[in-house]
């Protein structure tokens, strides 16, 4: 097979790894809606945003056994979110590369990716590499979007003066143990 033969919203990632196939382009950023969801609310995404990407698909050999099946992603884009000090929009890129390595059965997947680093994801036929673009892009977003440096200053809280020393809250507590006797 060839690489055009392959659909990226439908993808058999073991035939591709098996012809160490390739894919890239570009998909309007407005298309993948979780991440789009997570723009500043005053700069919404446009249509002429887009987010590049490519998928290799390979073979690791592995000393008696069969070859483990491999997918290296790679996405880049850039996102207007929020910025945690100043509440502006703040422009910034958001980068994966990222391999996953395939195996058969959700119960393997599951005991090799608790017992290993590398991220393990069951085997299929039919793989919307859009969506696992979109949710590996989604955990690359800073937790704290911030700006590097606000554009305008940070609002100073005025200091807070008090005009009364307040009482001690226990001193009516060790008053009335005294009116007790103990």
């Amino acid at each position: 097979m060839k690489s055009r033969d392959f659909d990226p919203l439908h993808l058999d990632v073991e035939a591709f790894a098996r012809n160490c196939a390739s894919l890239q382009g570009t998909w309007p950023l407005i298309q993948l809606e979780r991440l789009s969801a997570c723009a500043a609310p005053e700069e919404s995404v446009r249509p002429e945003e887009l987010v590049t990407w490519q998928i290799q698909g390979e073979l690791r050999p592995v000393r008696g056994h069969e070859a483990e099946i491999w997918l290296l992603l790679r996405a880049q884009t850039e996102l207007s979110m929020t910025c945690q000090r100043c509440l502006k929009p703040v422009r910034l890129p958001v980068n994966v590369v990222q391999s996953l390595r395939f195996v058969q059965g959700e119960d393997t997947a599951a005991a090799l990716d608790a017992e290993s680093e590398e991220d393990v994801l069951v085997l299929s036929r039919s793989l919307d590499a859009q969506a696992l673009l979109e949710d590996e892009l989604l955990l690359a977003l800073p937790l704290v979007p911030k700006h590097d440096r606000c554009p305008e200053p940070l609002p100073v809280a005025a200091p807070v003066v008090l005009d009364e020393i307040r009482p001690n809250p226990f001193a009516a507590l060790a008053g009335w143990k005294s009116e007790q006797g103990h």
